[in-house]
């Protein structure tokens, strides 16, 4: 007896997706709703026919979301599934660049650990800036610095004309390293207690090991972002059909041998 061979081997079912992934069948048929997997062809009877191009798609979405987040690898899933390339590079752009930004925070911080250790700052001999200047610095709403300030994170002084916040420099550093903790997934309440404990006890451990610990986070976050790149790369190719310039060449090298 012959055994005979499937009509389609390359089309899967939401269910052989979703297995090795850990996924639901369903979480499969959502992604394609979304529009993070590409449209699938569906059978007479309205069942969902994928292909291994839906299953390079899933596997580069799950790789960036670890690297990007799945706010913005479901915004550059759907540019690619549209042909827009490059609206979808500008969004890894912006990523890595938000990534260096965290980098150089951190570079700052760490260089002024030992001034965050509670040395009072002399009003009178450094120059103050307004809510409106730092919340602008640090990419934030003024409101987000009064909400940190109720938690016990900034304690900024008063303009004594307008009674308006103003933050020291040392108010600024401080605003620094919340806003790269708080990037870092930290809740208020730890961010609050590493600078009490900083302020009052003058020692920066506490402090030391919380940048221990978020310098290891962007150095997988940027490992995740190598590995989501690759994922997207093969997504790319076996969507459209793109050979890189090394392939090119290799194929014309071997058109030239065999003539």
């Amino acid at each position: 007896m012959v055994a005979t061979k499937p009509s389609n081997p390359g089309v899967r079912r939401p269910v052989d997706l979703a297995r090795g992934h850990g996924l639901s069948a369903q979480a499969v048929r959502n992604y394609e709703r979304e529009g993070v997997l590409p449209p699938a062809e569906r059978t007479s009877n309205g069942y969902r026919r994928f292909t291994e191009v839906h299953a390079k798609a899933l596997s580069a979405y799950l790789a960036l979301i670890v690297g990007h987040g799945y706010a913005a690898s479901g915004d550059i899933m759907r540019a690619v599934n549209r042909g827009e390339i490059d609206t979808a590079l500008r969004m890894i752009d912006q990523s890595h660049t938000l990534l260096q930004r965290d980098r150089e925070t951190l570079d700052v911080v760490e260089a002024a650990v030992v001034t965050l250790t509670g040395t009072k700052a002399s009003a009178q001999s450094r120059e103050a800036v307004p809510i409106s200047v730092l919340a602008h610095r640090l990419g934030l709403r003024p409101a987000t610095l009064r909400k940190w300030e109720l938690a016990g994170i900034l304690r900024p002084g008063r303009d004594p004309a307008t009674q308006h916040r103003v933050y020291s420099p040392d108010d600024v550093r401080d605003a620094e390293l919340a806003h790269l903790l708080r990037r870092g997934g930290y809740r208020l309440d730890h961010i609050a207690g590493v600078l009490r404990r900083v302020r009052d006890a003058g020692g920066a451990e506490p402090l030391a090991a919380s940048l221990r610990q978020w310098r290891q986070r962007l150095t997988e976050r940027g490992r995740a972002m190598l590995t989501g790149a690759a994922r997207l790369a093969e997504y790319i190719d076996v969507d459209t059909g793109y050979q890189s310039p090394r392939a090119l060449t290799n194929e014309a090298k071997t058109t030239t041998l065999s003539e």
